[in-house]
């Protein structure tokens, strides 16, 4: 028997602000299309990929 949980599910990273983020079951029929982790991202939308460990939002990372 296999087990399932949330390490298996795909990911990509955000074209806003360079943060991995994983598959959602919203995203199921859409994921090809999807670039931006959150509609915070969506609305910024930089111009060019920020490289992965820089915070575009002024904020430190958790």
């Amino acid at each position: 028997m296999t087990k399932h949980g949330k390490a298996f599910l795909p990911s990509k990273v955000c074209q806003a602000c360079g943060r991995p983020f994983t598959w959602r079951k919203k995203w199921a029929r859409v994921w090809g299309d999807v670039r931006y982790c959150s509609e915070r991202c969506r609305r910024v939308r930089r111009p060019e990929p920020v490289q992965s460990g820089k915070n575009t939002f002024g904020k430190p990372f958790r």
